[in-house]
């Protein structure tokens, strides 16, 4: 009995890009770059990550892949739309347009599970989750480049995209990286309602407005205000030139409910703790629970 022949690249893309994904890339698995490396040591160290404890862990893991998947040779990127045909009207408290359909965790999964099926091999599937730099391999990928905001950015596409990953133990041929960059334009750096964006695609979580709405779990100062934004910022992907004319998803799991769609400050400042599992059992609003969503509601102008 023959063992299954494994896919070749083209065979892997076509079934990603038929499971919803828009940009696919190889890597070859080996450590990050030293000076990746120091660079995220170095943010870590003054106390950029704000209080999100979780990034300054695991920093082997997070320097070389192979700890997640012994066996991995080869790590494969996909990159999927998030940006809704439908979204809020200005007048209605912000969430951020990444939140706006079902949690991307569940969603991406579901279908990295199936293309690592296809693509066979020992694999491990990863979504944020685990402590991989996920931009960092878009980019050795040649799938983007980190823009000023530290977004990633796809040539031609925009940055509005969720990453998953695909360790898998054969080799395929890498990609290879790109390296433009964006460092010539500063638009997202003038626009940033926190101030937050200090260059070199690194952010100070401490005064963004994503960080302070979602992960913080504190009391807001008295007299801060988060203008109209309930959950997140899109100001700096708002603002870039490169999101122009964004990619539509065509993953439907992406387009918001009607029912989120229309939530107003009167309809979010009576949410009981059953209506607000209800509503948001499968989103990513979840996490910032209803205590988080109703600090912010206070919060807004």
């Amino acid at each position: 009995m023959s063992l299954k022949q494994s896919p070749c690249k083209d065979e892997i893309i076509a079934e990603a890009k038929r499971l919803g994904f828009y940009k696919i890339g190889f890597a070859k698995v080996r450590s990050v770059e030293k000076a990746s490396a120091s660079q995220y040591a170095d943010w870590i160290s003054v106390g950029c990550h704000g209080e999100m404890s979780y990034l300054d862990r695991y920093h082997d893991v997070r320097n070389n892949p192979q700890q997640l998947l012994p066996s991995a040779k080869t790590i494969i990127v996909c990159a999927a739309s998030y940006y809704p045909a439908k979204k809020q009207s200005i007048e209605l408290p912000q969430i951020a347009t990444y939140a706006l359909g079902r949690d991307y965790h569940e969603v991406l999964r579901e279908r990295l599970m199936l293309l690592a099926d296809f693509v066979g091999g020992e694999t491990r599937v990863c979504v944020d989750t685990a402590p991989l730099r996920e931009r960092y391999w878009a980019v050795q990928a040649g799938v983007g480049f980190v823009g000023r905001n530290s977004q990633l950015i796809i040539p031609d596409a925009g940055s509005y995209f969720f990453l998953g990953e695909i360790l898998t133990s054969i080799e395929f041929p890498a990609d290879t990286p790109l390296t433009q960059s964006c460092l010539e334009c500063g638009r997202c750096v003038d626009s940033c309602p926190g101030n937050a964006i200090i260059g070199n695609g690194a952010i100070d979580a401490r005064r963004c407005l994503s960080y302070l709405t979602i992960e913080y779990k504190g009391d807001f100062p008295e007299g801060f205000s988060l203008g109209n934004r309930l959950y997140g910022c899109d100001e700096c992907q708002a603002v870039c030139p490169h999101n122009s004319t964004p990619i539509f998803t065509s993953i439907p799991d992406f387009e918001p409910s009607d029912e989120l769609l229309s939530l107003d400050k009167k309809t979010i400042s009576e949410l009981t703790p059953e209506l607000f599992s209800m509503i948001f059992r499968h989103s990513a609003i979840k996490r910032t629970k209803l205590m988080g969503l109703l600090r912010n509601l206070k919060a807004l102008d």
